[in-house]
């Protein structure tokens, strides 16, 4: 009582008080900061979202910026209740969650809950650096912002990368978008708070520092002479062409750089190799960067800490890996490197040591804005601190139910005949499939951003999504936001200044046939957006088109560009220099469609598919998958960890292509030796072997989806009937769809919950820290429990049971005690999926496409061993009916001690919902192991939407 009186006192007295260098909003407190640093913040707000949301905007002067925010959700209204009081130095701003004490001083905030425990504390003094900027005519800041952070914290999210990190605690990662790197500037910690920091420019999680060449150190080559490594350059198979020079740099990252290679060598069919010593200035953890396409290979004192990883030349990937080096000492460093084609990329980079206390802080920078600008979100679970960063950025909505089906694609069909052809062979096998993709270039070769079909390979467009629909399937097409000089569209961007000019200027040709100049309009710009969905409404939607593929839009005018180029080709936007709006390209180019067709269909689910995401994308139905990564097993495995942090960025539609998009040769090869032999050589058995279990993996993961370049990514086309590969890829597509009651609840929990589908361990079992690095297993709900295997020939693996629970094996109902590690098996046709105690699964009937039939019977798993509930959601799948009420809800609850399980009052009703069902409920236990079969025999129980009370043991 003595706390509150003070409180009420404290507040009044200051109020009245106009020296106290403090201002009462609003929504909150603007504090002047009294410090003689011209880098620090002199003016702080808080702004009180609500009671655990808290905006904080840090400036050097005095006035804050009126510029709208690209990522709060439209009609964000502010709630919750707040109180001010004074003490010395402090200021504390109160809610009914959160205290948040700001010195005024330092300008330094801390951020508590009710018990007084600090949940997130800035750096002493503040840590907050802010130095003028100009870019075109535009000022602002580049910012800095660091926090404290406790040794066991963990951090989770920054989007979607390929370095397979998870666990972010003391790592870096640079955020911008390109190809396979989706940045979103969320962050979320272990201790159940997160960051969303509001900045669109080039940002960093980590060291600011960018990372330096390998001058940096004391380089001898192989002869022991100083000043470089030895490069050996030598064409396979004869060496009277080799080169050897010395090289005190390994930097071929970008286009203008390859011009440093030896003149006149031919990079295809070569080796390359860097070999000599290096010497470290100083002691301490070197964090190494390596770029590169191509087979590569790095020891480090004869010893690999890089095992050979590959990716294709257009299209290089970046790794991570970190070394501890002495000062003075030398360590044999070798870099062996087949490039990949007559042009390829390489560079290998470090950064120098920094204390780890300062390592692993809580660092965010961004190269442009207006300021400090920042949200902490507070909760009491990782699911509390998503439902407020979507409170911030917007709810994500429920994807039409066909969406949770099977997506077929390949690099893309070339005719109108070779798509329905597709289509029809899955039918006549049986295998279930709701979506079909075509992908780019169905447009005559010279009219790319025309929207229009080449009329030789697809005669009749409209007739082709007619026949699509005919057989029960929808169709996603590419659409780009890249235009042809030549074509009508562009040039009505153009006369309204709507197009980037950039690659214009310089004459930039792609890839394709004689090389054609274009570029992307500027989404930024209201009317281009508007435009954009015009010419695709009238050219694709009035086809009947059911999803939009948004391909490049990060956006990638040209691979393989330094960041300054990249700059100079997607800019300046309309709403300013594109050094400041850098990262929100896809956020406003999917608010053009989304925008678009619920304004001339407002009764029709939108969905897209992205290639980038931002914060707050989620608002506009769009998913993201993860580009166009290797077919690697390595690249399998990084999408675990990359799906998984993407999830914990608030976005829970994420995908991937399963088998990976770029092919290497060797795959190549070996489908057309066996297109011509029928022999299945060594090459060919680990290709459908990855593709199994690949597909294992894809079939856990929010949308399920197969795409890539050749060879062809259609089930029968990767092997026949009879081949284990065929067998496991066709029963976890069945079992999908046997689990759509399950996974379409999921869905509707992302609406009405702020759920997440794929869901890092941390997430449900974040009491047990033995979860907090673990990114190679994860939850699919909080009921299944799923662990890929990633490795060729591999028949088992390693899986962590987390102690919260016990665990039952699906394929046999052997029960597991948690809290351990086992190898479990993992033969060719199965992946290793376990059931948490008390889950409530149910499996609907065997279906060809998402509505072919409605779930009239439904076989109910419930598993002993704890208390255990369940919501089966149902809608009308294709509409948003939902959002005005329409749609049920039965509820599940299974209580342990009583061995009883209590169907709920069915709520809500909606058109053709059905009035009277069957469930048939399985009881496991641990002392009566079964296996998971979803036509097995239980206990018939009809159901009219009354509830009733159901003994499950006798």
């Amino acid at each position: 009582m003595a706390r509150v009186f003070y409180i009420v006192f404290s507040t009044l007295f200051f109020l009245s008080c106009a020296t106290t260098g403090i201002e009462k909003t609003d929504n909150g407190i603007i504090v002047r900061v009294k410090q003689e640093n011209s880098h620090t913040a002199k003016t702080i707000r808080l702004n009180v979202i609500d009671n655990n949301i808290i905006h904080v905007s840090a400036i050097p002067g005095k006035i804050f910026s009126d510029e709208k925010s690209l990522i709060l959700r439209p009609g964000l209204k502010r709630s919750g209740t707040f109180s001010v009081y004074e003490n010395g130095d402090e200021v504390t701003l109160s809610t009914d969650s959160l205290d948040v004490v700001i010195r005024k001083s330092t300008g330094e905030i801390a951020f508590l809950n009710k018990k007084g425990e600090t949940l997130l504390q800035e750096n002493k003094g503040g840590g907050k650096t802010l130095t003028p900027i100009e870019v075109e005519g535009t000022k602002g800041y580049t910012v800095h912002q660091l926090f404290e952070s406790s040794d066991d914290e963990a951090f989770y999210g920054l989007g979607q990368h390929q370095a397979d990190d998870f666990n972010y605690k003391g790592k870096n990662e640079s955020l911008f978008q390109y190809n396979t790197k989706v940045s979103v500037p969320f962050v979320i910690s272990s201790r159940n708070y997160g960051i969303v920091w509001d900045n669109y420019s080039l940002s960093k999680f980590g060291d600011t520092r960018d990372y330096a060449d390998l001058d940096q150190f004391k380089l001898y080559g192989e002869d022991g002479a100083g000043g470089g490594l030895t490069a050996t350059y030598t064409r396979k198979g004869d060496s009277t062409g080799t080169i050897v020079r010395q090289e005190s740099k390994l930097d071929y990252q970008f286009i203008p750089l390859l011009e440093n290679f030896p003149a006149d060598f031919d990079l295809n069919n070569s080796r390359v190799t860097w070999s000599g010593e290096l010497e470290a200035p100083e002691s301490g953890l070197y964090r190494f960067f390596l770029h590169y396409a191509g087979y590569i290979r790095v020891f480090m004192d004869n010893e690999p800490v890089v095992e050979e990883r590959w990716r294709t030349a257009w299209n290089p990937n970046s790794y991570k890996f970190e070394y501890h080096l002495k000062e003075g000492e030398r360590v044999p460093i070798r870099v062996e490197w087949e490039p990949d084609g007559d042009v390829s990329y390489i560079a290998l980079k470090a950064l120098s040591p920094v204390p780890e206390e300062e390592q692993n802080k809580l660092s965010l920078w961004s190269e442009m804005g207006n300021g400090i600008d920042y949200y902490f979100v507070a909760g009491n679970s990782m699911d509390e601190v998503i439902s407020g960063y979507r409170t911030l950025t917007g709810k994500s909505q429920i994807m039409p139910k066909w969406a949770m089906g099977f997506w077929q694609s390949r690099e893309r069909y070339k005719t109108q005949d070779e798509l329905l052809e597709t289509l029809a062979e899955f039918r006549k096998r049986e295998i279930p499939i709701d979506n079909i993709v075509q992908d780019w270039s169905y447009w005559p070769e010279a009219e790319w951003g025309s929207h229009k079909f080449d009329k030789e390979r697809f005669p009749d467009p409209k007739g082709m999504v007619d026949k699509i629909h005919e057989m029960n399937a929808r169709i996603m097409i590419s659409v780009w936001p890249k235009f042809y000089m030549n074509t009508d569209h562009y040039k009505a961007f153009d006369k309204n200044g709507w197009m980037y000019q950039q690659a214009v200027k310089d004459s930039i040709r792609d890839w394709i046939g004689q090389g054609y100049i274009g570029s992307f309009y500027d989404a930024y710009a209201e009317g281009a957006r508007k435009l954009f969905w015009k010419q695709l409404e009238e050219n694709l939607y009035s086809l009947g088109i059911d999803a939009w593929w948004m391909d490049a839009s990060e956006p990638n005018i040209q691979d393989n560009t330094d960041m300054d180029y990249r700059k100079k080709l997607c800019g300046p936007t309309a709403l300013g220099p594109s050094t400041k709006y850098f990262n929100a390209y896809s956020l406003v180019n999917a608010e053009a469609i989304y925008d678009g067709q619920r304004s001339v269909n407002p009764d029709d689910r939108v969905f897209l598919l992205t290639r980038s995401g931002f914060t707050g994308i989620q608002r506009y139905s769009t998913a993201v998958w993860s580009g166009d990564i290797g077919t690697r097993w390595e690249d399998m495995k990084a999408q675990i960890s990359a799906g998984l942090n993407f999830a914990l960025s608030g976005i829970p539609y994420w995908t991937m292509d399963i088998g990976g998009f770029c092919v290497e040769k060797r795959y190549e090869q070996a489908q057309h030796y066996y297109n011509a032999t029928g022999i299945e050589n060594e090459d060919l058995k680990e290709w459908r072997e990855l593709n199994a279990r690949w597909s294992q993996f894809g079939a856990f993961v929010p949308l399920f989806r197969s795409h890539g370049q050749f060879p062809y990514r259609e089930v029968f086309n990767i092997a026949p009937e009879d081949h284990p590969a065929y067998q496991s890829m066709v029963y976890y597509n069945k079992l999908r769809y046997r689990l759509m009651p399950y996974i379409y609840s999921l869905a509707g929990m992302t609406y009405f919950n702020d759920y997440t589908i794929m869901r890092a361990l941390v997430m449900d079992h974040g009491k047990d820290p033995e979860v907090n690095d673990i990114g190679d297993q994860y939850m699919f709900g909080d009921m299944l429990m799923v662990c890929p295997v990633y490795e060729y020939k591999a028949t088992g693996r390693t899986v962590y049971f987390p102690a919260t629970t016990g665990w039952y094996d699906f394929y046999t109902g052997k029960f597991i005690d948690g809290g351990q590690k086992q190898r479990v098996d993992a033969p060719y046709s199965r992946i290793p999926l376990f059931v948490k105690e008390g889950a409530i699964i149910p499996f609907g009937p065997e279906i060809q496409y998402s509505d072919e039939k409605k779930p009239e019977h439904i076989t109910l798993y419930v598993f002993a061993g704890k208390n255990g509930t369940f919501s089966l959601y149902e809608d009308e799948g294709v509409n948003y009916n939902y959002e005005k009420g329409a749609y049920a809800i039965i509820r599940f609850n299974y209580d342990d001690a009583t061995k009883t399980l209590v169907i709920g009052d069915r709520e809500g009703s909606f058109e053709g919902m059905l009035q009277e069902r069957r469930f048939n409920v399985v009881y496991v236990d641990k002392n009566r192991p079964q296996a998971v079969d979803p036509d097995a025999k239980g206990i018939e129980v009809v159901y009219t939407g009354a509830a009733q009370k159901i003994p499950l043991e006798k």
